[in-house]
């Protein structure tokens, strides 16, 4: 992968990254959403800056993506998009105090693995 490439592939990731951050700073504030008040939550949606910045950061990894398509494989970029989930589970855990298992802790190094074994060269 080029430079320019690996650049495009971390303003993705980056974006994506930033957008989830956003997107639950913004929910947060929501408060309790059931039955009753889903569609004043929906309304509340609207009014909150984080909800904004978050849908402006996921606007940008997409372009940023689509930019990416057009120089590598989509076989080679979905698989290292797919990295942003580690960083998700980590903002989680660090930003949001969330706890995560083993289990979990498991799964995020079998992303990691499939995403570097997926995104390895071409087929022999």
């Amino acid at each position: 992968m080029s430079f320019a490439s690996i650049l495009l592939l971390l303003a993705s990731v980056s974006a994506s990254v930033g957008g989830q951050f956003f997107l639950k700073q913004g929910a947060l504030q929501l408060g309790e959403i059931d039955s009753s008040n889903v569609g004043m939550a929906i309304v509340g949606m609207l009014s909150k800056w984080q909800i904004w910045v978050g849908l402006t950061c996921y606007g940008l990894g997409v372009i940023t993506y689509i930019l990416l398509l057009n120089k590598v494989n989509l076989s080679v970029a979905s698989p290292l998009l797919a990295t942003s989930y580690i960083f998700a589970v980590l903002l989680g855990v660090f930003f949001f105090k969330e706890s995560v298992s083993i289990a979990q802790y498991i799964g995020i190094g079998m992303i990691f693995c499939g995403a570097i074994l997926l995104s390895q060269g071409k087929p022999g």
